[in-house]
Protein backbone atom coordinates (compact mmCIF):
# COMPACT_ATOMS: atom_id res chain seq x y z
CA UNK A 1 0.00 0.00 0.00
CA UNK A 2 1.39 3.60 -1.13
CA UNK A 3 0.68 5.53 2.17
CA UNK A 4 0.56 8.87 0.46
CA UNK A 5 3.38 10.28 2.39
CA UNK A 6 6.50 11.46 -0.64
CA UNK A 7 6.32 14.93 -0.49
CA UNK A 8 4.92 16.07 2.73
CA UNK A 9 6.61 17.48 5.64
CA UNK A 10 6.96 16.07 9.20
CA UNK A 11 7.94 17.21 12.54
CA UNK A 12 9.49 14.20 15.01
CA UNK A 13 9.95 15.13 18.79
CA UNK A 14 12.81 13.30 19.87
CA UNK A 15 13.73 11.73 16.34
CA UNK A 16 17.48 10.79 17.22
CA UNK A 17 16.83 7.25 19.37
CA UNK A 18 13.98 4.61 20.28
CA UNK A 19 10.92 4.81 18.70
CA UNK A 20 11.15 8.62 17.90
CA UNK A 21 14.62 7.79 15.22
CA UNK A 22 12.17 4.91 14.25
CA UNK A 23 9.28 6.92 13.35
CA UNK A 24 11.70 9.59 11.39
CA UNK A 25 13.34 7.23 9.48
CA UNK A 26 10.23 5.28 8.64
CA UNK A 27 8.17 8.25 7.26
CA UNK A 28 11.81 9.44 5.22
CA UNK A 29 11.39 6.30 4.08
CA UNK A 30 8.35 6.95 2.33
CA UNK A 31 9.24 9.81 1.28
CA UNK A 32 8.41 12.62 3.62
CA UNK A 33 10.69 15.46 4.33
CA UNK A 34 11.56 14.95 8.39
CA UNK A 35 12.13 18.02 10.93
CA UNK A 36 13.40 16.05 14.39
CA UNK A 37 15.04 17.52 17.36
CA UNK A 38 16.89 16.02 20.53
CA UNK A 39 18.76 16.93 23.18
CA UNK A 40 22.27 16.01 21.77
CA UNK A 41 23.81 17.68 18.29
CA UNK A 42 25.61 15.62 17.54
CA UNK A 43 22.76 12.88 18.08
CA UNK A 44 20.80 14.93 16.00
CA UNK A 45 23.66 15.53 13.22
CA UNK A 46 24.23 11.75 12.72
CA UNK A 47 20.35 11.00 12.37
CA UNK A 48 19.77 13.80 9.81
CA UNK A 49 22.46 12.31 7.89
CA UNK A 50 20.89 9.52 7.79
CA UNK A 51 17.66 10.58 6.82
CA UNK A 52 19.17 12.92 3.61
CA UNK A 53 20.48 9.70 2.83
CA UNK A 54 16.89 8.31 1.83
CA UNK A 55 16.06 11.18 -0.62
CA UNK A 56 14.33 13.45 1.43
CA UNK A 57 15.05 16.90 3.20
CA UNK A 58 16.14 16.96 6.89
CA UNK A 59 16.15 19.47 9.41
CA UNK A 60 17.53 19.53 12.81
CA UNK A 61 18.02 21.09 16.11
CA UNK A 62 19.52 20.36 19.32
CA UNK A 63 17.05 21.82 22.12
CA UNK A 64 15.25 20.88 25.13
CA UNK A 65 11.54 20.47 24.53
CA UNK A 66 10.53 21.59 28.01
CA UNK A 67 11.78 24.97 26.82
CA UNK A 68 8.54 26.83 25.09
CA UNK A 69 10.46 29.23 23.12
CA UNK A 70 13.38 26.58 21.71
CA UNK A 71 10.11 24.63 20.66
CA UNK A 72 8.13 26.83 18.98
CA UNK A 73 10.98 28.35 17.23
CA UNK A 74 12.26 24.84 16.19
CA UNK A 75 8.39 24.71 14.84
CA UNK A 76 8.49 27.91 12.89
CA UNK A 77 12.26 27.19 11.41
CA UNK A 78 11.10 23.99 10.47
CA UNK A 79 8.19 24.78 8.67
CA UNK A 80 9.99 27.59 7.13
CA UNK A 81 12.95 25.44 5.74
CA UNK A 82 10.35 23.12 4.18
CA UNK A 83 7.81 25.92 3.12
CA UNK A 84 5.59 23.87 4.97
CA UNK A 85 4.09 21.31 8.04
CA UNK A 86 1.67 18.26 7.26
CA UNK A 87 1.90 16.31 9.98
CA UNK A 88 3.14 16.92 13.75
CA UNK A 89 4.32 13.51 15.71
CA UNK A 90 4.73 14.11 19.73
CA UNK A 91 6.89 11.92 20.59
CA UNK A 92 9.41 12.89 23.52
CA UNK A 93 8.55 11.98 27.33
CA UNK A 94 10.25 12.64 30.53
CA UNK A 95 9.45 8.90 31.68
CA UNK A 96 9.03 10.29 35.48
CA UNK A 97 7.69 7.31 37.41
CA UNK A 98 8.77 8.42 40.95
CA UNK A 99 6.34 10.02 42.96
CA UNK A 100 7.87 13.21 44.02
CA UNK A 101 6.45 16.67 42.97
CA UNK A 102 9.76 17.41 40.89
CA UNK A 103 8.85 14.09 38.65
CA UNK A 104 5.11 15.18 38.34
CA UNK A 105 6.90 18.88 37.08
CA UNK A 106 8.66 16.86 34.33
CA UNK A 107 5.81 15.03 33.27
CA UNK A 108 3.77 18.00 32.77
CA UNK A 109 6.34 20.18 31.52
CA UNK A 110 7.56 17.39 28.91
CA UNK A 111 4.70 14.99 28.23
CA UNK A 112 1.93 17.24 28.68
CA UNK A 113 3.36 21.28 27.58
CA UNK A 114 5.74 19.82 24.94
CA UNK A 115 2.90 18.25 22.72
CA UNK A 116 0.37 21.06 23.22
CA UNK A 117 3.25 23.40 22.54
CA UNK A 118 3.94 22.04 19.49
CA UNK A 119 0.92 21.15 18.24
CA UNK A 120 -0.04 24.72 19.01
CA UNK A 121 2.95 26.02 16.76
CA UNK A 122 2.64 23.83 14.12
CA UNK A 123 -1.47 24.46 13.65
CA UNK A 124 -0.97 27.69 11.44
CA UNK A 125 1.08 25.54 9.07
CA UNK A 126 -1.17 22.22 9.77
CA UNK A 127 -4.35 24.63 8.19
CA UNK A 128 -2.60 25.14 5.49
CA UNK A 129 -1.67 21.68 4.76
CA UNK A 130 -3.37 19.05 1.99
CA UNK A 131 -3.38 16.36 4.57
CA UNK A 132 -2.90 17.90 7.68
CA UNK A 133 -2.42 15.24 10.98
CA UNK A 134 -1.29 15.27 14.24
CA UNK A 135 0.26 12.13 15.92
CA UNK A 136 0.67 11.72 19.86
CA UNK A 137 2.47 8.91 21.28
CA UNK A 138 1.21 8.04 25.02
CA UNK A 139 1.22 4.63 26.37
CA UNK A 140 -0.37 1.60 27.55
CA UNK A 141 0.38 2.64 31.26
CA UNK A 142 -2.59 5.32 30.37
CA UNK A 143 -4.57 2.77 30.07
CA UNK A 144 -4.18 0.67 33.39
CA UNK A 145 -2.33 0.87 36.48
CA UNK A 146 0.81 -0.84 36.50
CA UNK A 147 4.34 -0.17 37.86
CA UNK A 148 4.52 3.62 36.34
CA UNK A 149 1.03 4.49 37.89
CA UNK A 150 1.91 8.48 38.81
CA UNK A 151 2.93 11.05 36.97
CA UNK A 152 3.81 8.90 33.68
CA UNK A 153 0.19 7.47 33.68
CA UNK A 154 -1.10 10.73 34.33
CA UNK A 155 -0.03 11.92 31.98
CA UNK A 156 0.21 9.66 28.98
CA UNK A 157 -3.91 9.27 29.82
CA UNK A 158 -4.14 12.98 29.62
CA UNK A 159 -2.50 13.30 26.34
CA UNK A 160 -5.28 10.94 25.35
CA UNK A 161 -7.93 13.15 26.19
CA UNK A 162 -6.22 15.78 24.73
CA UNK A 163 -5.96 14.83 21.27
CA UNK A 164 -8.92 13.23 20.98
CA UNK A 165 -10.11 16.63 22.27
CA UNK A 166 -8.03 17.99 19.29
CA UNK A 167 -10.10 15.52 16.64
CA UNK A 168 -13.59 16.58 18.04
CA UNK A 169 -12.85 20.20 17.51
CA UNK A 170 -10.51 19.91 13.91
CA UNK A 171 -12.64 17.66 12.10
CA UNK A 172 -14.68 20.32 10.46
CA UNK A 173 -10.87 21.68 9.21
CA UNK A 174 -10.13 18.43 7.79
CA UNK A 175 -7.43 18.31 10.61
CA UNK A 176 -7.19 14.93 12.05
CA UNK A 177 -5.69 13.71 15.16
CA UNK A 178 -4.89 10.27 17.00
CA UNK A 179 -2.78 8.60 19.38
CA UNK A 180 -0.39 5.50 19.65
CA UNK A 181 -0.27 3.82 22.57
CA UNK A 182 2.95 1.58 22.64
CA UNK A 183 3.26 -1.81 25.34
CA UNK A 184 6.59 -2.64 26.59
CA UNK A 185 8.61 -1.58 23.99
CA UNK A 186 12.47 -3.01 23.72
CA UNK A 187 14.75 -0.99 21.99
CA UNK A 188 19.06 -0.96 22.38
CA UNK A 189 20.04 2.03 24.98
CA UNK A 190 16.15 1.95 25.77
CA UNK A 191 14.75 1.44 29.37
CA UNK A 192 14.17 -2.04 28.54
CA UNK A 193 17.69 -2.98 27.41
CA UNK A 194 18.56 -0.90 30.75
CA UNK A 195 16.31 -3.23 32.62
CA UNK A 196 16.91 -6.52 31.06
CA UNK A 197 20.81 -5.86 32.25
CA UNK A 198 19.80 -4.27 35.52
CA UNK A 199 16.46 -4.63 36.90
CA UNK A 200 16.35 -8.67 36.01
CA UNK A 201 13.44 -9.32 38.54
CA UNK A 202 11.32 -6.44 36.97
CA UNK A 203 11.95 -7.25 33.02
CA UNK A 204 11.26 -10.75 33.78
CA UNK A 205 7.91 -9.61 35.30
CA UNK A 206 7.20 -7.30 32.02
CA UNK A 207 8.31 -10.09 29.75
CA UNK A 208 5.97 -12.55 31.54
CA UNK A 209 2.76 -10.56 31.09
CA UNK A 210 2.44 -10.23 27.44
CA UNK A 211 0.95 -13.52 25.72
CA UNK A 212 2.96 -13.21 23.02
CA UNK A 213 6.07 -14.04 24.78
CA UNK A 214 8.32 -10.66 24.09
CA UNK A 215 8.15 -6.93 24.07
CA UNK A 216 7.29 -4.84 20.71
CA UNK A 217 9.80 -3.09 18.49
CA UNK A 218 10.25 0.26 17.86
CA UNK A 219 9.87 -0.04 14.19
CA UNK A 220 6.11 -1.78 14.93
CA UNK A 221 5.32 1.32 16.91
CA UNK A 222 6.74 3.31 13.63
CA UNK A 223 4.22 1.26 11.46
CA UNK A 224 1.23 2.27 13.27
CA UNK A 225 2.50 5.89 13.48
CA UNK A 226 2.85 6.18 9.88
CA UNK A 227 0.25 4.77 9.02
CA UNK A 228 -2.18 7.15 11.18
CA UNK A 229 0.03 10.07 10.19
CA UNK A 230 -0.68 9.10 6.53
CA UNK A 231 -3.44 9.89 4.07
CA UNK A 232 -4.06 6.80 3.70
CA UNK A 233 -5.99 7.19 7.46
CA UNK A 234 -7.91 9.83 5.61
CA UNK A 235 -10.91 9.18 7.83
CA UNK A 236 -8.95 7.84 11.24
CA UNK A 237 -9.07 10.65 13.71
CA UNK A 238 -9.98 10.44 17.14
CA UNK A 239 -8.63 7.15 17.94
CA UNK A 240 -5.91 5.94 20.54
CA UNK A 241 -4.07 2.90 18.45
CA UNK A 242 -2.87 0.37 21.14
CA UNK A 243 0.18 -1.43 19.80
CA UNK A 244 0.68 -3.82 22.52
CA UNK A 245 0.90 -7.59 21.24
CA UNK A 246 -2.30 -7.85 23.41
CA UNK A 247 -0.58 -6.79 26.93
CA UNK A 248 -3.44 -4.87 28.40
CA UNK A 249 -6.71 -6.93 29.19
CA UNK A 250 -9.58 -3.36 29.18
CA UNK A 251 -11.41 -3.59 26.56
CA UNK A 252 -11.52 -0.62 24.42
CA UNK A 253 -14.73 0.55 23.30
Amino acid sequence: MDLGLRGLNALVTGGTKGIGRAIAETLAGEGANVAICARVQGEVDEALASLRGKGVQAFGRALDVAGANALKAWVADAGEAFGGIDIAVANVSALAVSNDEESWRKGFEVDMMHTVRMVDAAMPFLAESRAPAIVTISSVSGREIDFAAGPYGAFKAALVHYTQGLAFKLASKGIRANTVSPGNTFFEGGFWDYARNNLQDLYAEALALNPTGRMGTAQEVANAVAFLASPAASFVTGTNLVVDGALTRGVQL
